[in-house]
């Protein structure tokens, strides 16, 4: 499964999910804010400290930079 933990007005979380696109990798927004909380992003990813959060084929990829890492970019 391939998750995009995302906020509203997150220029990085705008960015990552633009890459994913470019990459034609399907995911699933989850949107703080709008049915999902911080918690629920907690429950997910523990060790999280801001977002975007990404997890691709169900192992958590990190941020933005390191989204851009995984694509050697």
């Amino acid at each position: 499964m391939n998750i995009v933990w995302s906020r509203q007005g997150c220029a990085y979380c705008d960015m990552a999910k633009n890459l994913l696109d470019q990459k034609g990798v399907e995911y699933e927004v989850k949107m703080i804010g709008e049915g999902y909380t911080t918690n629920d992003l907690l429950e997910s990813v523990p060790s999280a400290r801001s977002v975007p959060q990404i997890i691709l084929n169900d192992t958590l990829i990190g941020g933005f930079k390191e989204l851009k890492e995984h694509f050697n970019l």
